[in-house]
């Protein structure tokens, strides 16, 4: 996937949530998003979306889950999003990538 754009990020119509409260997977340990979902919710967010595409969605499933049932318990999965990307490459070939956000919110 190294080297590919996406080619439609955001939809039309559609409201773009705050950055700062939004956990982009990748390759790291599980436990480094972990960590940075309990820092936004302890630094007073009221909601944090986790974000991944392709094959770290697993990943990000796993993060949302290890949050709620072993670190902050009051948080719930608020919304589900799934989709797909259309991602171009660097030589013009388009490929389809799945994508999750998981938003929890506290409380």
């Amino acid at each position: 996937m190294e080297g590919m754009q996406p080619t439609n990020v955001q939809p039309e119509g559609q409201t773009q949530k705050k950055d700062e409260n939004t956990i982009y997977i990748g390759k790291k340990g599980v436990m480094s998003y972990v960590l940075a979902v309990v820092t936004q919710f302890n630094n007073g967010a009221k909601e944090v979306c986790v974000k991944a595409r392709g094959k770290v969605i697993s990943r990000a499933v796993d993060v949302a889950e290890i949050v709620r049932n072993r670190f902050i318990t009051d948080v719930k999965p608020k919304e589900i999003r799934i989709g797909t990307e259309e991602m171009q490459s660097e030589d013009g070939s388009v490929s389809k990538v799945s994508l999750i956000e998981i938003t929890l919110a506290r409380g």
